[in-house]
């Protein structure tokens, strides 16, 4: 059994295919420490969003196991693995997945809306006083009744980030969301991600393709380096 104390996320002989195409992943093993900010890099289709996909409980491995946050995954149904996402994992898509009908207030709030548990971790008295703290933070606060459709990219970028780290998750897990930025407001977007995350003492696992990003974090690791299919990775 792994330490949940020190360790988030631990992958041993995980092995992953889709029904109709070759194996795609067979990591003989990951491992990232409570607390630490990793940068994970690899070419476009190398697989990386299918390791996050096994990572957050979307996926099941066919083979090994996945230790996330306490919990080896492979031994829960997929309702608890979903119990488990939605309590104490924050994602940020690379198309930020904001829900479009919903102003920006309830896009942030929406974890704690569906997740007691967030609900719980809440350090204001109420999920709209959260919502307006975080938001405060984060400089969207003037726009919390606004339709995320009339935010800049930028603006939706930080609704992004107050909707993982509300309820303070254990685990924020980030898929290229900084793909379609320019340097300065992807550079930004980096910045203010590493300030609220130690903020929250949250592990973050930040997947890109843009190896030039790695200053910003504690920990470097290549898909070639930790998946033996991997292929096409020039860095």
């Amino acid at each position: 059994m792994e330490d949940s104390a020190s360790v988030a996320i631990s992958l041993r002989d995980v092995r992953f295919s889709y029904r109709t195409s070759k194996p795609i992943l067979d990591v003989p093993s990951l491992e990232v420490p409570a607390g630490h900010r990793v940068f994970l890099h690899g070419p476009s289709g190398s697989g990386k969003t299918t390791l996050l996909s096994l990572i957050s409980g979307v996926l099941a491995p066919q083979k090994g196991s996945v230790f996330v946050l306490g919990h080896e995954l492979t031994e829960l149904t997929a309702s608890a693995r979903d119990t488990l996402r939605g309590s104490k994992i924050g994602y940020i898509f690379q198309g930020f997945n904001l829900i479009p009908y919903l102003t920006v207030a309830e896009n942030i709030g929406l974890p704690c809306e569906l997740h007691a548990p967030r609900r719980r971790r809440i350090t204001a008295g109420s999920i709209a006083e959260e919502v307006k703290r975080l938001a405060t933070r984060l400089d969207i606060h003037t726009h919390l009744s606004s339709p995320v459709t009339q935010l800049s990219t930028g603006q939706q970028q930080r609704v992004a980030i107050a909707r993982a780290i509300i309820g303070s998750p254990s685990l924020v897990v980030a898929d290229e969301p900084t793909s379609s930025l320019d340097t300065d407001r992807r550079d930004a977007f980096l910045s203010l991600l590493t300030e609220i995350t130690e903020e929250t003492h949250a592990t973050l696992l930040f997947v890109s393709h843009d190896v030039t990003l790695a200053p910003h974090f504690d920990t470097l690791l290549s898909l070639r380096g930790i998946n033996k299919l991997a292929e096409g990775e020039t860095a």
